[in-house]
């Protein structure tokens, strides 16, 4: 028995699978290396984030009503049922890209102690968010599509 056998058989077996599958995507198809801790990229929701998914789900959440990070990233991950999840060093830097370029603004729930910043639509941010909705959602639909299929070839429906 190899090293690496030994060293998974102590793993609990969901995360041994989970190994095991990002183990064979990524020589079968180099669609990600697992890195140090053990996550690669994820095929899906990186292709979800290269394709404006996430400023699309940022602007339209904050059309809806001011809203701040925290808050962003709970009800993406929770609207996404965890497919796509954001982390603080992915949606900072974009609300303040966003901010720079006029589409949201920012205001401090505290100014004095900069605790919550509340960000809302502008016009411009308005335009952008009908603009990518018309863009992205040929994407959406053809994951949607290869979703329905995958589901229809191995579980028959």
């Amino acid at each position: 028995m190899g090293t690496m056998a030994r060293s998974e058989s102590v793993k609990p077996k969901g995360e041994r699978s989970r190994a095991a599958v990002r183990d064979a995507v990524a020589q079968a198809g180099g669609l990600g290396k697992a890195t140090a801790t053990g996550r690669g990229q994820d095929p899906l929701s990186g292709e979800l984030r290269r394709r404006e998914v996430l400023p699309l789900l940022v602007l339209h959440l904050i059309a809806a009503g001011p809203s701040y990070g925290n808050q962003l990233m709970e009800r993406i991950a929770g609207m996404t049922e965890g497919v796509l999840t954001v982390n603080p060093n992915t949606m900072y830097p974009l609300l303040r890209k966003l901010d720079a370029a006029g589409l949201i603004e920012g205001d401090w729930e505290h100014p004095e102690r900069r605790t919550r910043r509340f960000y809302s639509i502008t016009a411009a941010g308005e335009e952008e968010y009908a603009r990518l909705r018309e863009e992205v959602r040929p994407f959406l639909d053809s994951v949607a599509r290869s979703i329905d299929d995958i589901v229809g070839e191995v579980y028959g429906a």
